[in-house]
């Protein structure tokens, strides 16, 4: 009966998602007519994004058929936030994407700066599709990225919210790497890449106290191995500042028990993620006690503003980061691409990293008004390479940012096909990026 039950929610839930799309277009519909609420005078937004990528790749022919390559990328997101009745709050965001590339680009995206083509995690059906496709050169598509609905509730005197859909769930205090957020995860490189990927779950939010909350995420794949439960329970300092997390949860097949902690040290933050996941198989190198069972993922970092220092002053962040489903050496990563347990935790977010240990250090600064600089460096200790990125932004307006950027990797090449540093083997890359909202 109640594999019968599941397999009839599995059934009906895109059904479910298409209607909650169409019900909240429709919310969307009377909002507009209603025009008296302030809050309701624009909930609609639209995003035009154009970035245009050239790269100079290492001298691989079984990596790079062709060193010289080009990519554009187009991005057209709607997105409408609206409040058709008190307490009831509703979100959708249909997205159009295109990818134009060069021919014998190969493998351009290796370092992860162009948009990941696997499929979503967490999803009952995509809702993604192909509108035109040229094989490696260019392909069209369009998405619902969010479709659902939040009611704010009060549960034996505690308030709280309930959001039921695809949305967008977000964990831990990582500003580059992510130990504990499991839920569609960013690449800490990609240049496309503004808004997470919405995921198909429902989740509730309940504040315990002033300063403690508790709230629980399912979040629904093609099956219950790929599934997601996870809960948390979140606390706040008022007098040191200083506020944690505990985790604990079932991430598909993994089990998943891990701490967030982060407070004000001086004038800087300092944060610290942990989570020790219990797999069902052997995946990556990284043993946690000597048992193949178990692995770990931490992130250690922290953030200083140097104020005074330009017009809005200097922000710097650092982070390192510990992934036990990293190769220990990179020339095993090769020998991995007929490994579908791997490749799928690659795809899944698992891996924001490629090894098992990366530094990173991003500054901030902001050179007048519209105008700031920020650079990003991400190297591995383990093989000496490393990519730097820095990147000017104009803000012309509330509407229009423009964006030039670079990306210089170093470190050891690959040699036929086969990767000798984690980064090494990466195109150097220009890029401009063009931004549009209202």
């Amino acid at each position: 009966m109640a594999r019968s039950i599941a397999r009839s929610t599995r059934f009906l839930a895109p059904a479910a998602l298409a209607g909650l799309a169409l019900w909240t277009t429709l919310a969307a519909a009377s909002d507009a007519g209603a025009g008296a609420d302030e809050r309701r005078a624009d909930p609609f937004e639209i995003t035009i994004k154009a970035t245009g990528l050239v790269s100079r790749a290492p001298d691989d022919m079984a990596l790079y058929p062709v060193r010289d390559s080009a990519s554009s990328l187009w991005r057209m997101r709607l997105t409408y936030q609206g409040r058709p009745a008190e307490g009831v709050r509703t979100e959708l965001a249909y997205e159009q994407r295109a990818r134009l590339q060069s021919e014998g680009a190969g493998a351009a995206g290796a370092a992860g700066l162009l948009p990941s083509a696997a499929e979503a995690p967490y999803r009952l059906t995509q809702l993604d599709w192909l509108i035109a496709d040229a094989g490696e050169t260019y392909a069209y598509r369009h998405e619902i990225d969010r479709a659902s609905v939040s009611f704010d509730l009060e549960l034996a005197g505690h308030r709280g919210r309930v959001t039921l859909g695809r949305q967008a769930v977000g964990m831990g205090r990582g500003v580059i790497f992510g130990a504990v957020d499991v839920f569609a995860p960013f690449s800490p490189l990609e240049v496309d890449r503004d808004w997470r990927r919405g995921v198909d779950a429902a989740r509730a939010d309940f504040a315990l106290t002033d300063t403690t909350s508790f709230d629980v995420t399912a979040a629904f794949g093609a099956d219950h191995d790929h599934d997601a439960v996870v809960a948390r329970l979140r606390g706040y300092s008022p007098g040191s500042g200083a506020d944690g997390e505990l985790i604990v949860g079932r991430r598909a097949r993994d089990w998943m028990y891990a701490g967030v902690f982060s407070r004000p040290v001086g004038g800087a933050e300092a944060h610290c993620e942990l989570a020790v996941f219990e797999i069902p198989e052997h995946a990556g190198d990284g043993e946690l006690f000597g048992a193949d069972h178990l692995t770990a993922r931490l992130v250690i970092g922290g953030s200083y503003n140097f104020a005074g220092v330009g017009e809005g002053g200097l922000k710097v962040f650092a982070e390192y980061h510990y992934s036990g489903f990293g190769v220990s050496s990179i020339e095993h990563a090769v020998a991995r691409r007929d490994d579908s347990v791997f490749l799928e935790r690659f795809a899944r977010g698992d891996m924001q990293i490629l090894g098992q240990h990366a530094v990173a250090v991003q500054a901030l600064y902001e050179i007048a008004d519209a105008w700031s600089l920020a650079a990003t460096w991400i190297a591995s200790p383990a093989d000496g390479s490393g990519i730097v990125a820095p990147t000017l932004t104009w803000s012309a307006s509330d509407a229009a940012t423009m964006i030039l950027g670079a990306y210089f990797p170093y470190g050891p090449g690959s040699s036929h096909g086969t990767l000798r540093s984690e980064y090494g083997a990466s195109p150097a890359t220009l890029l401009v990026q063009l931004k549009l909202s209202g």
